[in-house]
């Protein structure tokens, strides 16, 4: 090559190598999409600190970063997305879909390595008709890889690697030509919307109105789920007789978002808007106290000895992060944060070398026992590798990379929005194209403060929008050092003003303990977004060894059938609220941040059945039990638990002195 060729050659190298997260404006959508509230930052623009980081520390080390090396559904010559002749189905897009966030977030070498060996096979093996994965997929089923196409948008907003947007432009001019003949069948007919949100991104970035096309066409051939949740008649535990996918738990969490996302592309408000009466319906007929809705892996009801899957917990996150971002109402990142704070990590052993497929609000017990779920085995609320089946194994892997991600968005007048609180550094591009870093210092949810620092590479002004949830009467902003007017709960409250390098934002969101009301007249405490549980003493024994991992049982070594003495419009008088160090280990009962105390009797009519505690004494529970005080402790951290208590009456004067 002659050397003005190699210098010109060079120039455009340079000229569009990727710019790192931290540099990259947000990208907002293209007409004719209507813009969203938010806009998702790129992959790496929000990296975790403090505790958070300490738990993304605490998966890499456990499952999520040791699974490819003993599981076969991942090994290397087996997995068919690795090139074997093995699993071929949603397991490896699943491992990726969580490593591939986990691994660039901690900036970990060894991770980014297994994670660009997954990403590097679907890539350099795409076929000459635009096919990626598998050559022989599972039932020729389009979900899997809707999944993939998850994993290499977040690759390519990590790294920039130019060979992303057009292998993805190959494989939807690919998966177009056959959807005649090759329509969606089953879990696709269900989970469509996931897809629509992997082609709305490539067509911000790209523009080309055929996958615009696509979309519709996906939609056509997609499960109707604004109408589903129009006119529901699911309204209690399913018999296994009435179950179908219309019914299944973790489809209802992807479709959270599905209306919502497909709206961008609809342009209907209605579609946008379905979101809150499928919440209403579902959160009347199915909520739990843990912020999930049931489903052992149907509908199940609001019984607090039901259970909810795991994968309905991550895959629900994932939908209040798109609801967020579509839509800008901060009750989804109340929603979320009750989520991410109490049902994800209840559900794992606290190094996370173990996890449950089924967890319960009223959790007595862990063993191997057919309980009442409406279709799961009787190993779903283990401990273990693959408790029940393995999509869980293969599916936990996103929940807290994702939700560290999205911790900020983008604003539309080029700003920053704190969607959730939680210890971070956000590094991006606001208005007039400046940089700037905003470091979040916090122990939230465990304390009641969170404290920026802004640090604008040149004074900058741009809107700063800090969510007020609903819970957080009093809440309050100082803006180096004074105070802010008008903060209001339910709120994004907006701070627009030029910002320099050292301003400061304290907040403050009063962590005062409430009642909230749930089945048979039952009562569940909570502080913030933590839900409170009992503390039941708690003795793991080992099932048996799985290579690295293992399968436990958990028994109750102390009492656990008791109800509250309290009077539940004054839950704040009746309590004390002892603070601990937020330690390495949160969310597990030796590690718990704070304990709250409050006193209760035993009810000893309330006794086992089915393996679970039984039926929910109806309050005010007959008992004339001695008053004790009882210890509560975060849901996350307590792997036994009761959280829906009844009322019995409270002490006497008498039992006051004592």
């Amino acid at each position: 090559m002659k050397r003005g060729c190699w210098l010109f050659g060079l120039v455009l190298l340079i000229a569009s190598a990727p710019l790192p997260a931290a540099e990259q404006a947000a990208v907002k959508n293209r007409a004719p999409l209507p813009p969203n509230a938010f806009t998702m930052l790129p992959l790496t623009a929000v990296k975790p600190q403090g505790w958070l980081r300490r738990q993304l520390e605490i998966q890499a080390s456990s499952l999520t970063g040791h699974l490819d090396e003993f599981w076969p559904s991942l090994l290397a010559g087996e997995s068919g997305w690795l090139g074997g002749n093995g699993e071929s189905w949603e397991r490896g897009p699943y491992y990726m879909d969580g490593l591939v966030p986990l691994a660039y977030l901690l900036d970990d070498p060894a991770l980014i390595k297994k994670a660009n060996k997954w990403v590097a096979w679907t890539i350099e093996n795409q076929r000459p008709d635009g096919a990626i994965g598998p050559l022989k997929l599972r039932n020729e089923d389009w979900w899997p890889l809707m999944v993939m196409l998850k994993t290499l948008t977040q690759y390519q907003e990590a790294t920039g690697d130019p060979r992303v947007i057009p292998l993805l432009e190959r494989y939807f001019d690919y998966q177009a030509g056959l959807l005649a003949s090759r329509p969606l069948q089953q879990w696709a007919v269900y989970r469509w919307g996931d897809e629509i949100v992997s082609i709305v991104w490539l067509y911000n970035r790209t523009g080309k109105p055929a996958l615009l096309d696509l979309a519709r066409r996906l939609h056509s051939q997609g499960y109707d789920w604004k109408a589903h949740f129009a006119a529901f008649p699911f309204t209690g535990k399913m018999a296994k007789a009435q179950t179908s996918l219309k019914t299944h738990v973790v489809n209802t969490a992807m479709a959270l978002k599905t209306s919502a996302v497909w709206g961008q592309v609809s342009g209907d408000p209605s579609d946008r808007g379905a979101i809150y009466h499928l919440l209403e319906v579902m959160d009347r007929h199915h909520l739990l106290p843990n912020g999930v809705h049931s489903g052992d892996e149907h509908y199940a009801g609001r019984d607090p000895s039901q259970g909810t899957e795991l994968c309905a917990v991550v895959e629900g996150m994932y939908s209040l992060e798109h609801l967020l971002a579509v839509l800008g109402d901060p009750a989804f990142g109340d929603r979320l944060e009750k989520m991410a704070y109490n049902a994800l990590p209840a559900t794992f052993s606290g190094d996370m070398w173990a996890h449950q497929y089924d967890q319960q609000p009223n959790q007595v017990l862990c063993s191997r026992f057919p309980r009442a779920w409406t279709t799961n085995g009787p190993d779903s609320n283990l401990f273990g590798l693959e408790p029940n089946f393995g999509c869980c194994t293969s599916n936990l892997h996103q929940g807290w990379p994702k939700l560290a991600a999205n911790l900020w968005m983008a604003t539309p007048g080029e700003g920053l929005a704190a969607v959730v609180y939680g210890p971070s550094v956000v590094k991006t591009v606001v208005r007039g194209g400046v940089r700037v870093s905003v470091s979040e210092e916090t122990e939230y949810p465990f304390r009641d403060k969170v404290r920026l620092s802004i640090s604008p590479e040149k004074p900058a002004r741009f809107p700063l929008l800090l969510r007020i949830p609903a819970w957080a009467g009093g809440a309050s902003i100082a803006v180096n050092g004074r105070p802010a007017a008008g903060v209001k709960p339910a709120t994004f409250h907006r701070l627009d003003r030029v910002w320099k390098n050292g301003d400061r934002v304290e907040l403050t969101l009063p962590l005062r303990v409430r009642a909230s009301r749930w089945y048979g007249d039952s009562v569940a405490l909570e502080r913030g977004p933590l839900v409170l549980s009992l503390r039941i003493g708690e003795d793991w024994r080992k099932l048996r060894q799985i290579g690295p991992a293992a399968d436990w049982e958990v028994h109750p070594t102390s009492p656990w059938n008791y109800g509250l003495a309290l009077d539940p419009a004054r839950a704040e008088a009746a309590v004390e609220v002892a603070e601990k160090p937020v330690g390495a280990m949160p969310f597990s009962a030796d590690g718990a941040p704070i304990e709250v105390r409050v006193r209760g009797r035993r009810i000893p009519q309330w006794t086992l059945e089915n393996g679970s505690a039984g039926p929910l004494p109806q309050s005010p529970a007959a008992g004339s039990e001695p008053i004790e005080t009882l210890t509560l402790i975060p849901y996350g951290s307590a792997k036994l638990r009761i959280t829906a208590f009844p009322l019995v009456k409270e002490a006497t004067d008498t039992e006051k002195r004592r």
